[in-house]
């Protein structure tokens, strides 16, 4: 049975999906000004990894991903450029693509864009005002939160402590100082779209609501986003969404937020100087660890970044591979054999387990210790056979490698890189460059054969003897 945490009820829940055997997801996506950071990656990598379970467990699912592509950051950096608005959104939406393939993350069903949503945002703002939830100020329209008898369900906060901590913010003229923006006029210097207000463009909360109601409907399974959009933009989705709708249980069914991300135990901001986009880290790292390093904490709980954490998850990750790499090549010469009970019932137990830490909301770091137990049982099967021990069990090997890789494919991970394929050219000069050592060893030329060791060694690839010869790895 599958539960997951509820942000809006504060529990773990069963999930039912709204569909049988479909599941429906919205999640909120980046604003476009600059290149992604370490922050957005980690809701995207999460729900990828949740798209790919349930797509595992047989589910159609319907991802839904928007692009703020209309925004004063995006505004403010074409005007220091003194490019268009568009120009920039459309060059960091194309940095996004990049770097989330990198990370292995499946694109989502749709991206819509607030460019292209003009006219379902204001049909939407225009029933808000017919039913007395926003009204028209001076060519700016606002939500009258006072007129949402729910506001606040999300967050957990009271409105009159909201009220009574606020700031009257740019207009002193509006109804309530929590109220917030449908619509903004336009500024000299801005885009802006007709609209029965005046010329101007979208705020920011009512653009998830249109879109979400467009490609998803009325109600739907799943919202999720950073802990960092619980308030004040999914309230404000919340009330806006339902307001519409006319119906209090209408929209998200289950709230999902990963927690936040620190650097070196310090809140992430530019003003410290401890921002750091993707692309600087995938500089540094390979894209597997940094997916690696991010699923390998549960998504509520906080995560801390840091190289020394990097480097953590880079051996991690290599023992996995390193257990992945013998079942492989213990797969090239297998048995009738009986051997490898133990590593048959391994397999199945950490399989259950392995479920089982999915199905408790999404428990990544619990599911990926099974399969570090399995590597485990599997270093130690690879042993017994190498030394002569036993016999190699195609049973067994079978097992273990389908599991393990089932495991591996719903974490995202020890993936093979389609961008880095070569046709086997690594490999065959890797055959080569072992041939000539063993040649050498052969011919009691040891320099050479140690030479050759050891500046492989030097950019990173060993030698291990196998029961297949000599075999290379990173």
């Amino acid at each position: 049975m599958l539960k997951v945490y509820n942000t809006l009820t504060k529990q773990k829940e069963e999930f039912k999906p709204l569909k049988e055997g479909q599941v429906s997801i919205y999640v909120c996506g980046v604003t476009p000004y600059n290149h992604p950071h370490i922050g957005n990656a980690r809701p995207f990598v999460t729900w990828d990894v949740i798209k790919r379970y349930f797509t595992h467990l047989g589910y159609k699912v319907k991802h839904i991903q928007n692009f703020t592509d209309v925004d004063d950051k995006i505004i403010r950096t074409a005007n220091q450029e003194g490019v268009n608005w568009s120009d920039i959104s459309t060059r960091y939406i194309n940095s996004y693509f990049e770097v989330m393939d990198k990370l292995h993350v499946k694109h989502a069903d749709i991206y819509p864009k607030v460019s292209q949503t003009i006219p379902e945002i204001i049909d939407m703002i225009s029933v808000l005002i017919d039913k007395g939830y926003a009204y028209e100020l001076n060519g700016d329209v606002y939500f009258s939160v006072e007129k949402f008898k729910g506001y606040g369900k999300l967050s957990g906060r009271k409105l009159e402590d909201m009220m009574a901590g606020a700031r009257i913010e740019v207009n002193e003229s509006k109804h309530n100082p929590m109220d917030f923006a449908l619509w903004k006029a336009a500024k000299p210097g801005e885009p802006f779209w007709e609209s029965p207000w005046g010329n101007g463009r979208p705020g920011w909360h009512i653009e998830c609501s249109t879109m979400s109601l467009k490609y998803l409907g009325k109600t739907f399974d799943f919202h999720g986003g950073g802990s960092d959009l619980i308030f004040p933009h999914h309230e404000n989705e919340i009330a806006q969404s339902q307001a519409y709708c006319g119906d209090d249980h209408s929209f998200a069914r289950y709230w999902l937020h990963n927690g936040f991300i620190t650097i070196n135990q310090e809140k992430m901001s530019k003003s410290l100087g401890n921002f750091f986009t993707v692309k600087e880290i995938l500089d540094k790292y390979p894209a597997e660890v940094l997916r690696f390093f991010i699923v390998s904490t549960h998504y509520r709980s906080p995560l801390d970044f840091s190289d020394a954490r990097l480097d953590e998850a880079t051996t991690s990750l290599n023992r996995l591979k390193n257990a992945l790499d013998n079942l492989k090549e213990l797969a090239k010469n297998t048995t009738d054999a009986t051997s490898g009970e133990e590593l048959i019932a391994k397999a199945k137990q950490c399989k259950q387990n392995f479920f089982e830490a999915m199905d408790d909301d999404f428990n990544t770091a619990l599911a990926i210790a099974n399969m570090f137990d399995l590597s485990k049982e599997i270093n130690i099967y690879y042993n017994e056979v190498t030394s002569g021990k036993v016999a190699c069990s195609k049973v067994a090997v079978d097992t273990a490698l389908d599991v393990f890789s089932e495991m591996a494919d719903i974490i995202g991970i020890l993936e093979e890189d389609d961008n880095s394929a070569d046709d086997g050219l690594v490999d065959n000069l890797m055959n080569l460059i072992i041939d000539i050592r063993q040649n050498a060893r052969k011919n009691k030329d040891w320099a050479t054969a140690d030479k050759i060791r050891d500046e492989l060694k030097n950019i990173g690839i060993t030698l291990e003897d196998s029961p297949t010869g000599v075999r290379w790895k990173k």
